[in-house]
């Protein structure tokens, strides 16, 4: 078997679906003794190429980033069909995906397809300055996988 290729194995990253970005960002912050992050809206799918369940996507989500030493990512979805509407629409806020950088998505996701793990939804950030892809790990692992490539 190989290795596993999440680069140097370290989670970087928990999302979490909220219904109010401002308001959950601001709790944060109050609690976190940090600054309100900025809060950005992916672009559709003419810049991003988001696909989702193997279709283009005009899905978008308002995001803010950090809060701490391990990034927590705050994700507010539209109301398209995307894995965080599913996530939103079926659970209510809370813990979405715990995330890796990889060096090579292809890689990372041949790996995971030989655990039976899918894709569910990819696109590119919206500078393109790198990818996500968000795998279909529930089952097998009780929660969603994001991998991060980014290009430079």
């Amino acid at each position: 078997m190989s290795a596993p290729p999440f680069g140097d194995n370290l989670v970087c990253q928990v999302g979490l679906i909220v219904e109010d970005i401002e308001r959950t960002a601001q709790r944060y912050a109050e609690i976190f003794g940090v600054a309100v992050p900025p809060v950005q809206t992916t672009l559709a799918h003419d810049v991003t190429e988001t696909t989702y369940k193997g279709e283009p996507s005009d899905a978008t989500a308002r995001l803010a980033f950090d809060f701490g030493q391990v990034q927590i990512e705050l994700i507010e979805p539209d109301e398209l069909p995307s894995v965080w509407r599913d996530y939103l629409d079926e659970h209510g806020a809370g813990v979405h995906h715990i995330a890796f950088r990889v060096k090579d998505t292809g890689e990372a996701v041949a790996y995971l397809e030989g655990h039976g793990i899918g894709v569910l939804q990819q696109g590119l950030y919206s500078d393109r300055s790198g990818m996500y892809t968000y795998m279909d790990s529930v089952p097998a692992l009780g929660v969603m996988l994001e991998l991060l490539e980014n290009y430079s």
